[in-house]
C-alpha cells in the first residue's frame, strides 16, 4: 500500500475512533478521492486496509460501509482479547520485574484518582490505556500488534452503544490481577481477565446510535491540511453557489 493510501487509512482510521465516522456510513470511493485530492485506485487501498482491520466492510455492488458490528462480534472480539491477554499474563508473570508491577500500579492509582474526581471520561480512558500497557510490557511485538488491532474495533462498538459500566469494579479487577499475578497465581488471573471482558461487553447496548451523524465531508475536514480543508470548503460553497443558481434560473423558467 501507498504512503498516501496509509495516511488516508490513518485519517479515516481516527475519525471512526472519534465517532466522526459512525457505523453504516457510506465511503465512498468518488467522493472520497474528491475530498483528499487523489485516485480512486488511492482511496480503494486505504479501504481494503480499513476493511483487514475490521473497521469497514466492502459489498459487492454497494461499495464500502464503515462497520456496523453486532452483539455477537463483540463477544468474539472480546474473547479473542482475552485469549491474547491471558498468553501475555503467562508472559508477565514470569518475567515482569519490580519496575514493570510498579508502572501497572501506578496506572491504576491514576484511574482511581479519576473516579474520585468524578470524571469518568478519563477514567475509561485510562481503563482502556491499561489493557495497551499490560500488553506492552510483554515486549511481544506481534502480541502487540494483534492487540491493537482488536482494540481499534472495540471503538466501532463504542460507538454503537450507551455503556454501563461499574468503573470501580473494572478498576479493582486491573488492581487483582497485577496482584494474582505478581504472587505467581497464574490461574486465578486468567480467571479474572476473562471475566473482566465478559464485564465489559455486557455493559454495551447494541441497538441504538448515540452519536450525530456527519456527511464525509464534514467528518474528515477537520483532519485534512490546511490546504486541502480550504480547498473542500471552496468546492463545496461553489457547488452549493451552482445549485442555487440553477434552481434559480428553472425558478425563472417556470415562470415564463
Amino acid at each position: 500500500m501507498s504512503s498516501r493510501s496509509q495516511a488516508i487509512a490513518d485519517i479515516l482510521t481516527r475519525a471512526i475512533i472519534e465517532h466522526r465516522l459512525v457505523p453504516g456510513c457510506k465511503l465512498g470511493e468518488r467522493e472520497l478521492a474528491e475530498i483528499f485530492d487523489v485516485s480512486r485506485i488511492v482511496v480503494r487501498q486505504a479501504l481494503i486496509r480499513l476493511a483487514d482491520d475490521g473497521l469497514a466492510q466492502i459489498e459487492r455492488n454497494r461499495g464500502a460501509f464503515v462497520a456496523r458490528p453486532g452483539m455477537q462480534e463483540a463477544l468474539e472480539i472480546y474473547d479473542a482479547l482475552t485469549l491474547v491477554e491471558q498468553g501475555v499474563a503467562a508472559q508477565l508473570s514470569d518475567r515482569l520485574g519490580p519496575a514493570g508491577w510498579a508502572e501497572l500500579r501506578q496506572h491504576v492509582e491514576r484511574q482511581r484518582q479519576a473516579i474520585a474526581a468524578g470524571n469518568d471520561g478519563l477514567a475509561d480512558v485510562l481503563g482502556q490505556e491499561f489493557h495497551t500497557i499490560f500488553v506492552r510490557l510483554s515486549r511481544n511485538k506481534v502480541m502487540q500488534d494483534i492487540h491493537a488491532q482488536l482494540v481499534r474495533r472495540t471503538t466501532l462498538l463504542r460507538s454503537l452503544v450507551t455503556a454501563d459500566f461499574d468503573y470501580c469494579n473494572l478498576i479493582d479487577d486491573h488492581s487483582r490481577v497485577i496482584d494474582l499475578l505478581e504472587k505467581g497465581r497464574l490461574k486465578q488471573a486468567m480467571e479474572l481477565i476473562d471475566t473482566h471482558h465478559r464485564s465489559v461487553v455486557r455493559g454495551y447496548i447494541m441497538d441504538r446510535q448515540v452519536f450525530p451523524e456527519l456527511s464525509p465531508r464534514e467528518a474528515l475536514e477537520p483532519y485534512l491540511e490546511p490546504k486541502a480543508g480550504e480547498a473542500l470548503r471552496t468546492r463545496r460553497e461553489t457547488a452549493q453557489k451552482s445549485n442555487g443558481e440553477a434552481a434559480k434560473h428553472r425558478h425563472s423558467h417556470t415562470s415564463k
